[in-house]
């Protein structure tokens, strides 16, 4: 069990939103949905897409490319809802990522993996868990518990209700 635990804990799938390619722990991914309609939910940030039926669950669809500032794109053949499970203040909350195209699974070493770059004060990478390396290419690897800040995970968790 440890082992596979360890193992686990090197898999990552990848994702990509514009030229970039971000990487989320397998272990925090629930499963990986072809885009479908999404029930807009107003007086919401603008990377709230909004809410999906999943199997009878409300569940918060949040524009990546939106949360990190990027230009927002119409939606393609290859863009995909990726579920994910964030813990925030010892409680889980299931959320979906809206990006671009999934790329794989891949195994990136603990060794293969550096610190998030300092890049001064005035930017937040304190969501970037590192930068992978694959194939001479950087991955950048969130820790997608803190992708979200706490007002911005009970804003998400209000959505998904139905009070």
């Amino acid at each position: 069990m440890v082992a596979e635990d360890m193992e686990q804990a090197n898999q990552y799938l990848t994702f990509q939103l514009d030229d970039e390619v971000f990487a989320v722990e397998i272990s925090k991914v629930r499963e990986v949905l072809d885009f479908s309609d999404v029930t807009k939910v107003p007086q919401t940030p603008e990377f709230m897409r909004g809410v999906i039926n999943l199997r009878g669950s409300v569940v918060p669809v949040v524009d990546m490319r939106l949360k990190f500032g990027m230009d927002g794109v119409e939606a393609t053949v290859n863009t995909c809802i990726i579920i994910v499970e964030v813990i925030m203040d010892g409680e889980a909350s299931v959320l979906g990522s809206l990006v671009d195209s999934v790329q794989e699974v891949l195994d990136i070493e603990s060794d293969q993996i550096e610190p998030p770059p300092r890049i001064g004060t005035k930017l937040n990478t304190e969501f970037i868990r590192g930068m992978g390396k694959h194939n001479e290419e950087f991955v950048i690897i969130l820790d997608i518990d803190k992708v979200f800040s706490a007002d911005e995970i009970s804003l998400l968790q209000a959505t998904g209700t139905d009070e």
